[in-house]
């Protein structure tokens, strides 16, 4: 899409939208009522943006300790940052876009997508060092998963297949000095 018609939606369009629903719903409900709604959804909703920053956080501080990347968890928070920005903005039709984000399903939905996205379009969008986007080189070999264990054992018997013989600073293979 591009951006100036993203620009004209969101600084011409959202604030339109907003002063129309406040007439609205003040016409229909009263000027203190509905200045009274949008103070008490501000408020509601940055406690519920607080509890949840905080669940994020804690599910990103797992996810780093199990070693996995907490992208997720990382755009839910900036989601649950944007949120806030709606929720604090007076009107209703910010308010409900703050709300829709505060509800976990969701945000999570939104969140995957985007993270499955940007893994679909760095698969596909891998260049080499001149730039050239979807001719990049491709490099093949093998993967075994080890645990530490396995690891150092491995590393160990690496290691005991070469000696060095002191003083002249040479490693020779263990099979030719058997023969």
């Amino acid at each position: 899409m591009p951006i100036l018609p993203l620009f004209l939606i969101i600084f011409i369009g959202v604030p339109l939208a907003e002063i129309y629903l406040l007439i609205e719903v003040g016409g229909a409900i009263g000027a203190i009522p509905t200045v009274l709604a949008v103070v008490f959804t501000a408020v509601l909703g940055v406690t519920l943006i607080r509890i949840q920053g905080f669940s994020t956080l804690q599910k990103a501080q797992t996810s780093m300790s199990q070693g996995v990347l907490p992208a997720t968890e990382m755009l839910e928070g900036l989601m649950l940052l944007f949120a806030a920005l709606c929720l604090l903005i007076p009107g209703f039709f910010t308010d409900a876009v703050g709300f829709l984000l505060l509800v976990p399903p969701l945000r999570a939905l939104i969140a995957s997508y985007f993270v499955s996205s940007a893994l679909m379009k760095s698969r596909f969008n891998v260049g080499n060092v001149n730039g050239n986007r979807g001719q990049g080189d491709y490099f093949e070999g093998e993967y075994e998963d080890l645990t530490p264990e396995q690891q150092h054992a491995r590393n160990q018997a690496r290691l005991q297949q070469h000696r060095v013989i002191e003083g002249e600073g040479k490693v020779e293979d263990s099979d030719q000095t058997r023969k």
